[in-house]
């Protein structure tokens, strides 16, 4: 199959998969809304369920991808690659994308009451001291501030794809899970009110965030990891018809 048939599958998919990208970014911003009230510190827990539940299905998918389209490696080799591609895919759209679009959107610029407010959780959580009394926005790199809980979560995703490399797995599930990381590491550091404007803005971050690293990850692989007679090694996008197996 040709460079330029590949390329135009992954237009297709990509075009394809955009509308349930939406949706996924809309109950990201249901789920801040719903949430809106919360502590940071909530917010910082809550993200640190939803961002090692996302490195472990972004390793299943790296993983098993390589396992099938090289079955001659070893398992370091194998967990190299699964480390490296999900703790990097999930670290981007949980973390770096939606740290700059809060900056972009002017989210992170506290209000007094935020302050007052950050003063009083300073007081309570001796953990965060640093960064909130000097009222600072926060790039949360999970696996360098919870390493013990996210490197852990990517070497589970990494056995199961080595041991289950045919393990099928929604990838709706997969855009999901990572929206919701993102909404929780843009509440972490939104200080002012959520008007439709914000909000507005909010979701496209969460649809850029979720959409170029979910699908490079789990549609883009494998449509370029193609067999040149045509059979696909895939191992994500499960439920979705126009992927073959």
């Amino acid at each position: 199959m040709s460079l330029s048939v590949r390329l135009k599958q992954v237009l297709i998919e990509l075009k394809a998969h955009s509308p349930f990208t939406m949706f996924g970014a809309f109950t990201g911003i249901m789920l801040m809304l719903l949430f809106r009230n919360i502590s940071h510190q909530a917010s910082y827990r809550l993200f640190y369920i939803f961002h090692p539940a996302h490195v472990v299905l972004s390793a299943m998918v790296t993983a098993s991808l390589f396992r099938l389209h090289e079955k001659t490696k070893g398992f370091l080799v194998v967990l190299i690659v699964g480390y490296f591609g999900s703790v990097g895919i999930a670290t981007l759209s949980d973390s770096i994308l939606p740290f700059f679009g809060e900056e972009i959107l002017g989210a992170v610029v506290p209000t007094e009451s935020a302050i007052h407010s950050h003063v009083h959780e300073v007081q309570a959580d001796e953990e965060h001291e640093k960064h909130e009394e000097h009222n600072e926005k926060e790039l949360h790199l999970g696996f360098i501030e919870e390493w013990y809980i996210v490197n852990p979560a990517a070497l589970l995703g990494v056995l199961i794809a080595y041991f289950l490399p045919r393990s099928k797995l929604p990838h709706a599930f997969h855009i999901l899970i990572s929206t919701w990381a993102s909404s929780m590491h843009i509440m972490m550091n939104t200080y002012q009110p959520m008007t439709a404007v914000l909000i507005a803005g909010i979701l496209i971050v969460l649809f850029i965030s979720v959409w170029l690293p979910c699908c490079f990850s789990d549609i883009i692989f494998p449509t370029l990891l193609v067999k040149a007679d045509g059979e696909q090694c895939v191992f994500c996008g499960g439920g979705h018809h126009n992927h073959r197996r």
